[in-house]
């Protein structure tokens, strides 16, 4: 049983600071990972490795735990999940070496996942009558908005500021500390009787026969999507820094802001145009952006790289939203838990594996031939979905929101 927040209590923004504040530490190390490449050693394949672990984590927290937080309440999931990003942040902190990067990924992978499922329904269930749609967009942007300022306070800190390796999440630790006193005194349990959780299991994540129409094209215009998402908080920074010469850390992290940014905008941009015309729009406007991208390593462009972002972050905004609206309403409500499950599964497999190709093609093509390989690829399986959608676009649908 869920209750509902009536009044004018601070909880469904005190939710929203909490699950910003706790995805700003899963992009926290994007502008770092060029000072570990020349303090540690690590080439740009192990460097994408450390990378896809924060995705595994968030898989396999999807899998095993995805509905926990409807067992035992909003609350302790977003404690264990804050604890975590500590625990996730101190390794990075105690710097040392590769097994700990590779902890620190995983753990806040973890966190990723828990924040994900928790933080959005605490957002959503604290909303006023009425104030749902306000209460999805806050849960939109307090997720992409998260995940953007990581990078980019990461980077002024590293550039402009002692300690680049230790003081981001330092400061980071603080957040938390606040993140967790506004759970402890602020947010209201929404899950009238917590109880105990089951034990973990794999949930059944095949989407039923009629929805299968509906989420094989969403599905995979959110795989591209992500796609785009991990390129650049992988490895953008050191595109930035190694074929555009660009080597200020502040820059990098404002250049992978700007894709999260573009996002945020996308996604608010589609409820507002509707499932039939935002995700093939999204679609086009992501092959539009990475081709931008494309352009930015031929011809060595800053300003085309951040058009890029921007433009391919919008399009992964409008797509992302409007195939979750289309699937979450598509599905019969017995399968809804499992088959979007599947659909978030579907983008974190995006957003790691092709950034794994990436950095084993720089070994035979180097950065800049791998990158112009990626955006060609993931451009044609955008430009697919997106014809194919315009030739059958889903129905419209209820609700549904974005979520990492």
């Amino acid at each position: 049983m869920i209750t509902r927040s009536t009044g004018r209590r601070p909880g469904p923004l005190a939710a929203a600071v909490v699950f910003a504040i706790g995805m700003a530490g899963t992009t926290l190390p994007t502008p770092l990972y060029g000072l570990y490449r020349r303090e540690l050693g690590l080439s740009q394949l192990m460097v994408t490795v450390v990378f896809a672990a924060y995705a595994l984590g968030v898989i396999a927290v999807l899998l095993l735990a995805g509905n926990v937080s409807d067992e035992v309440g909003r609350r302790p999931v977003l404690l264990v999940a804050l604890g975590l990003s500590a625990v996730s942040a101190l390794c990075f902190v105690d710097e040392g070496g590769l097994p700990l990067l590779l902890l620190g990924r995983v753990l806040s992978g973890f966190a990723a996942g828990l924040f994900s499922g928790a933080a959005t329904a605490a957002v959503l269930e604290l909303a006023r009558p009425g104030g749902e749609a306000w209460a999805g967009f806050a849960a939109t942007a307090a997720n992409m908005g998260g995940l953007g300022c990581g990078p980019l306070l990461a980077g002024v800190l590293a550039q402009y500021a002692p300690w680049p390796l230790k003081l981001p999440f330092l400061v980071y630790l603080v957040l938390l500390a606040v993140a967790t006193v506004l759970v402890i005194r602020v947010l209201p349990e929404t899950v009238a009787t917590p109880g105990r959780p089951s034990p973990p299991r794999p949930g059944r994540l095949v989407p039923p026969p009629e929805v299968r129409g509906v989420f094989v094209p969403s599905a995979v215009a959110a795989f591209a999507g992500f796609s785009l998402l991990g390129l650049f908080t992988a490895v953008a920074p050191s595109f930035v820094g190694q074929t555009l010469g660009v080597h200020n850390l502040a820059v990098s992290g404002a250049v992978v802001f700007t894709v999260f940014l573009g996002s945020t905008a996308g996604q608010a941009l589609s409820g507002r145009l509707g499932v039939r015309r935002a995700l093939p729009a999204g679609c086009l406007v992501l092959v539009a952006g990475l081709l931008l991208v494309g352009a930015s390593l031929a011809v060595r462009s800053l300003p085309l790289l951040v058009g890029g972002a921007v433009c391919g972050g919008f399009g992964q905004g409008l797509a992302f939203r409007a195939g979750l609206t289309a699937v979450g309403a598509a599905a019969p409500p017995t399968h809804r838990g499992g088959t979007i499950s599947a659909f978030f599964l579907a983008a974190y497999v995006g957003i790691s594996l092709p950034v794994v190709g990436v950095g084993a093609l720089t070994v035979p093509l180097g950065l800049r031939g791998a990158g112009l390989t990626f955006a060609g690829c993931v451009v044609v399986v955008a430009v697919v979905v997106g014809v194919y959608v315009l030739r059958r676009p889903p129905s419209e649908g209820g609700g549904g929101t974005a979520a990492s």
